[in-house]
């Protein structure tokens, strides 16, 4: 469906705002898909992304600026969503002896079984997106979403 189609709109548009407006309508349906696939299991997709993160230092703590530099989405509350993983048990703090003021965090065997839980649901439903175009369009995307970017 066209993105004109989509917003119900007869404006003449741009090809530069019809591909933002793609991309924006295209993330957040991305979004709400992943964001069903959490709910059930009581996260968000940022505490995803953190516990993801955490699952990638192999059991090698990591402090508050390396998960918020790691995020997929930037934000300031890196502490909160900490915070809601360690109430939930899926990560735990663990403060330096010799420096109290340092702070550390490290996933937990609950939030690794968690992980394995959710692993194949997630990629699911990235291979359903990806599926909707051949292997040669999809590392062709990929290549022009990070020119995008840079």
């Amino acid at each position: 469906m066209k993105i004109e189609e989509l917003l119900k709109t007869e404006n003449e548009m741009s090809e530069a705002k019809k591909l933002v407006l793609n991309l924006i309508v295209t993330a957040n349906h991305i979004t709400e898909k992943l964001a069903e696939a959490f709910k059930p299991f009581g996260i968000s997709s940022q505490q995803f992304n953190v516990l993801r993160i955490l699952r990638g230092q192999k059991g090698k703590p990591a402090n508050l600026s390396t998960l918020q530099e790691r995020m997929v989405t930037k934000m300031s509350n890196t502490t909160r969503l900490v915070d809601k993983l360690v109430d939930k048990d899926l990560c735990e703090r663990i403060v330096c002896p010799s420096n109290r003021r340092k702070v550390e965090i490290r996933i937990t065997g609950e939030g690794l079984r968690l992980l394995e839980e959710l692993d194949p649901i997630i990629e699911e439903i990235e291979n359903s997106f990806a599926r909707k175009i051949n292997e040669k369009e999809v590392l062709s995307l990929n290549t022009k979403l990070n020119e995008l970017r840079s």
